[in-house]
């Protein structure tokens, strides 16, 4: 099972990257961490990125249920996808759920994002799919975005957003990233004729290394 070390310092430093990054706007979008007792880490609901602190955040177990909340506050109305994701996936450490602007054009539409640059297949596994929709903050949301995880780091929300798996905050937040850039590329490659693929083979072998490195970290 993977966890994170200085989980809590490690999702509020995330929080507030993600929001620089213009990855999500005042209370959207959430972050989580596994603890080495299993129990997780997660962003509040409706509480400002701008100033939240260590004390607003919530500890949960694997279950949902609440272990620590200092400031009294409810964990991100977005629980059960992070909890989804990490009794899918042993090897993830960090669960973040964002809105960039790119990407989530992508989701609305229900289409893939391309594996369309040089090994972005190293990073995030292939093309980021699209999960089937489910209504925000049911469970549904989690099961149909596990599916669509297999073997990748990334997967867009049906009309929603992206979540991003990885071993610690910083390295998902960094998948977020890679995916909204690729997003942004891949739309514009559309303005002149559209994206020229990556050979399969090419692909596969990016991926054979992003499936390598995921189970070394």
């Amino acid at each position: 099972m993977k966890f994170v070390d200085n989980p809590e310092d490690a999702v509020l430093a995330a929080a507030k990257d993600m929001l620089r990054r213009g990855m999500v706007e005042g209370t959207a979008g959430n972050i989580s961490a596994r603890r080495e007792d299993a129990n997780v880490v997660i962003t509040p609901s409706s509480v400002d990125y701008r100033d939240m602190t260590l004390d607003d955040l919530v500890v949960v177990d694997p279950d949902g249920a609440v272990v620590s909340a200092k400031n009294g506050r409810a964990p991100s109305s977005e629980m059960a996808l992070h909890l989804a994701c990490y009794r899918a996936f042993d090897d993830v450490g960090s669960v973040i759920h964002s809105h960039p602007v790119w990407a989530t054009m992508f989701a609305v539409a229900h289409q893939p994002i391309p594996a369309c640059i040089d090994e972005f297949a190293v990073y995030c596994g292939g093309n980021i799919r699209c999960a089937d929709y489910a209504a925000s903050g049911t469970v549904d949301v989690g099961h149909n975005a596990v599916k669509a995880l297999q073997g990748r780091a990334a997967a867009l929300i049906a009309n929603h957003g992206l979540v991003a798996v990885a071993p610690r905050p910083d390295k998902a937040l960094h998948v977020t990233a890679l995916v909204e850039r690729t997003a942004q590329i891949a739309w514009g490659a559309r303005a002149l004729g559209g994206a020229v693929p990556i050979p399969d083979e090419i692909n596969s072998n990016f991926a054979a290394v992003y499936g390598y490195l995921r189970q070394q970290a």
